[in-house]
Parts: C-alpha cells; sequence; structure tokens
C-alpha cells in the first residue's frame, strides 16, 4: 500500500499517512508555463495499492489533478487505485430540475472511472444517489461519528436538532437518534445562489438550543436565515455543524452577523485562518486513515458509521 496526496490538501495527506503509519508517497506536481498540470509519481508503484487523497473542492484544478494523477498511476502499473475524495465537488447538481443543464455529479464519476479509479472512498455526498452514478465500489463514509462526538462532550441541554432545509432531513434525524434530541426543519426559498430566505420553521424551538445540521455550506447564506428564523422562533442559542465548510466569498462576515455562535467542521477542505468567528475544525483522518487499512485488507468498513 501506497498513498498519495495532491496539492489541494497536503495536510489532511500528512495526517491520514501518520495514522496508517507509513510516508506519504513521492509525486511532483508541477505546471507549464500557460497553466496546464504536469505530474510524474517519483517511486516504483507496479503492483502497488495506490490510495490517492485529493477533496475537489475550489479552484476547479483540484479535481483536474486529481484525475492526472489516477491516470499516472494507472499506467505506472498500480494494482488498484482508489481515488479518497473527502469533498466530492460538482456534487449539487446531482439531476436535471431545469431544462438544459447538466448533471455534473454523474460527468464527474464518469470521469473519474475514465480516468483509472478503481474504487472511491468518500465523505458525506452531497446526495446519497450519487453512490449509484459509480459502476466501481464506492466506500461512503459519514462525518457524524466525529462531530457527534464532540457535541456529546458539550453536553447540551434541551438540545433540538435543525434540518436547515428539506434536503438536509435525513441527516437531521440520524443526529437527532444519536444525541436523543428533538427534531425540527426550517423550510426555505432561494432566490439566487448566495441569497436564501427561511420561510418557516416545523418543529418547537422556543427555549432550546438548536443545532442545525447540513452536509455543506459555501456561502452559509442557508444556515444563517436559518438561525435568524430560529431566533425569532424562541430559540435559547444556535450552533451549526457541517461536514463541509468551504466558506466563499462573504461567508465569513454573514456568520459574524448572524445569531450562529458556533461553527463545526471537518478538515475535509482546507481552509485559511478565519478570524472573528468561533470555528471548530475537526479532523477526519483517523476515520479515512481506518477506512484506507480497511480497504487494503479488505475488511468490513461497517463499524465506521457507528459513533
Amino acid at each position: 500500500m501506497i498513498i498519495f496526496g495532491g496539492s489541494a490538501h497536503p495536510v489532511l495527506t500528512g495526517r491520514i499517512a501518520e495514522f496508517v503509519g507509513q510516508p506519504v508517497g513521492q509525486v511532483s506536481v508541477d505546471r507549464f508555463p500557460d497553466g496546464e498540470i504536469f505530474v510524474k509519481i517519483a517511486e516504483n508503484i507496479r503492483g502497488q495499492d495506490v490510495f490517492i487523497v485529493q477533496p475537489t473542492s475550489p479552484p476547479n484544478d483540484n479535481l483536474l489533478e486529481l484525475l492526472i494523477m489516477i491516470d499516472a498511476a494507472k499506467r505506472a502499473s498500480a494494482d488498484r487505485i482508489t481515488a479518497v475524495i473527502p469533498y466530492y465537488g460538482y456534487a449539487r447538481q446531482d439531476r436535471k430540475d431545469q431544462p438544459r443543464v447538466p448533471i455534473t455529479a454523474k460527468l464527474v464519476a464518469n470521469l473519474l472511472v475514465a480516468a483509472g479509479t478503481d474504487r472511491v472512498l468518500t465523505l458525506d455526498l452531497h446526495a446519497q444517489q450519487i453512490q449509484g452514478f459509480f459502476d466501481i465500489p464506492v466506500d461512503h463514509l459519514y462525518a457524524s461519528p466525529v462531530i457527534v462526538s464532540d457535541i456529546r462532550q458539550k453536553n447540551i441541554s434541551d438540545l433540538t436538532i435543525v434540518a436547515s432545509d428539506p434536503g438536509s432531513l435525513k441527516m437531521a434525524y440520524a443526529y437527532s437518534q444519536m444525541l436523543n434530541a428533538g427534531l425540527a426543519i426550517v423550510g426555505k426559498n432561494r432566490k439566487t445562489s448566495e441569497d436564501v430566505e427561511a420561510v418557516d420553521v416545523v418543529g418547537e424551538v422556543s427555549g432550546c438550543n438548536c443545532l442545525i445540521v447540513d452536509d455543506m455550506t459555501t456561502t452559509a447564506g442557508t444556515l444563517c436565515a436559518a438561525a435568524e428564523l430560529l431566533e425569532q422562533n424562541g430559540a435559547k442559542s444556535v450552533l451549526a455543524a457541517v461536514s463541509h465548510a468551504v466558506l466563499t466569498g462573504n461567508a465569513l462576515g454573514r456568520l459574524k452577523s448572524s445569531p450562529i455562535d458556533e461553527l463545526v467542521t471537518t478538515d475535509s477542505v482546507p481552509r485559511k485562518g478565519l478570524q472573528g468567528f468561533n470555528i471548530t475544525t475537526l479532523s477526519v483522518a483517523q476515520l479515512l486513515g481506518e477506512a484506507i487499512m480497511r480497504i487494503h485488507n479488505n475488511q468490513s468498513v461497517t463499524s465506521l458509521f457507528k459513533v
């Protein structure tokens, strides 16, 4: 077994390799003057079980770099190539909900398979059905064991789990069962890609400490709109927990001015230092590292779903 990492998130790759107990494989990633990506694997991988760690978060070069690394490993006669994708980008477009739009989640799946991927290991897909877009094995893990353990340590009383929109209701229900908490859901209306209006809340939140859960946030529009509505409905405090905090644009400013006291997330994507807001970042390196060892040894990963 050998673990490689692209340039998207070398810190997470190093943490995973440290947990597994071996060094990160040597690979050089350079750019030609016109921006083309050049990859060279600097050691023999013939017959090896290769794991390539690369979240496909912005910029888009991260996805292309992953595909090129997979192609390089395939042409170097690797025995098996597993793409370890902590954050699967382009997953929002998983169906045709408007005329003449693409299904990019399926397109990315096709690209990964065409490049030579034999297996995919990923974390909290935006939609469960994306697993079915692949004709190769997909190990889909959840960040909930890591996040729930942290929330339990906070020992929050009168806790209610809130789904930020109907799409996250199943996740919210799972969290409510694990934390033995109440359940509520916020209805929203998305005006633009950045502007979200929270319409109504279903469930009892008055006098409760509310935890909004979702799989990802980018502009924080959904989270902040939901938090404001919860505050208006008498919530005692508001926290948020998301698996992937791909914070862009004015997300930090929105969080600062919102009723949200703390954002709990993971290190599935890299983030620069964000000052002025309480963000707790939990590592998924141990979770992914354990899955990598189990895949390599042909063992079950079912126990990794348990808290």
